[in-house]
């Protein structure tokens, strides 16, 4: 089948940006910049920083992000005493951290371990899926937190909408449960990315090649931790695509979460960018 089109809404390409595990950097590189766009909605930045425009921001930290916190990561023990003091009082300014926590971390901030120490002197959490929302667990010692703030925000309000919707519009009825959320995906396949990261960035890649009319559009939300954009756009510039192809990929950008269409002004922007798309 030859697509036109394929719309990526909170995309996951490649699970290399996106695992954290001991042996691989990346994460951290890709993640830092929703650290950052989290801390200046949450107020945890400095001044000068949360007077930026948020984009603004993101570009500074972007530029730091691939250049010398790469670079750090990458030395690992090699990195001198001096440049590593450097790195560690630029993540505390960008993250809203302190620099001992960065310290203890050896520079490799955890999603999880974020979400709850960045907010933890008022004992508050902040979501995975939209971290402009915040929760409460039983204490504020742990690592992680209990549940996920954005997902028990939106939880019912899906389910209800959705039941009201197939009833009343649909007119279907059915006394089956509407699942929200379901893990389908651990039924899936996986047989081709057995012992290595699953990436399929490749198949996208050799479907536009195949097709050169072929375009994508790719929306991704600032506040995302589940989908970080800066690992979406990652993926994106490392898909190989031939020169004269790059413009067929469009990316846009919003400031909510995973849904960036809980938030009105990006469900606006969001119906927009896809008419358009649509109609391109």
């Amino acid at each position: 089948m030859y697509l036109n089109g394929v719309m990526l809404v909170s995309c996951a390409l490649d699970f290399q940006v996106l695992r954290f595990d001991h042996a691989n950097d990346l994460p951290h590189v890709a993640f830092l910049p929703t650290y950052a766009a989290t801390a200046w909605y949450h107020k945890r930045l400095p001044a000068d920083l949360r007077k930026k425009p948020l984009r603004k921001l993101l570009d500074e930290v972007e530029a730091f992000a691939a250049g010398e916190y790469a670079h750090a990561l990458f030395m690992g023990a090699g990195l001198p005493a001096k440049d590593r003091k450097a790195v560690v009082a630029k993540l505390a300014r960008y993250t809203g951290l302190s620099a001992d926590y960065i310290e203890r971390t050896d520079l490799r901030i955890e999603i999880f371990r974020f979400c709850k120490e960045l907010l933890r002197d008022e004992g508050r959490t902040v979501g995975r899926l939209d971290s402009r929302f915040t929760g409460r667990d039983r204490d504020s010692a742990g690592e992680q937190f209990e549940f996920d703030p954005a997902m028990v925000e939106i939880y019912g309000a899906y389910a209800a909408a959705m039941n009201d919707y197939v009833r009343t519009d649909l007119r279907f009825e059915a006394d089956l449960p509407y699942e929200v959320i379901k893990g389908l995906y651990l039924t899936w396949g996986w047989k081709d990315y057995a012992n290595r990261f699953v990436s399929v960035g490749e198949t996208l890649r050799r479907a536009l090649s195949k097709n050169p009319h072929m375009r994508v559009l790719v929306a991704s939300g600032y506040y995302d931790f589940a989908t970080p954009h800066y690992g979406a756009d990652f993926s994106i510039s490392h898909f190989g695509l031939a020169p004269e192809l790059r413009k067929n990929v469009s990316v846009s950008y919003y400031e909510a979460g995973h849904m960036m269409y809980v938030h009105r002004p990006s469900l606006a922007k969001l119906a927009a960018q896809l008419r358009r798309f649509v109609a391109g």
